[in-house]
């Protein structure tokens, strides 16, 4: 993978990460609150 594609994939998974952040900040619920950490988590294991 070359510099340029290193940097948009660093860039698409920070902006993947402050979506995520936003939207669990702004969950109209506690349980829909943990919901999205719970998937937030779970898609975080499976990339590694």
């Amino acid at each position: 993978m070359n510099l340029a594609a290193k940097l948009r994939a660093r860039r698409a998974k920070s902006r993947t990460r402050r979506a995520v952040a936003r939207a669990i900040d702004s969950a109209a619920t506690p349980a829909l609150r943990h919901e999205l950490m719970v998937i937030a988590q779970q898609q975080v294991n499976s990339l590694r």
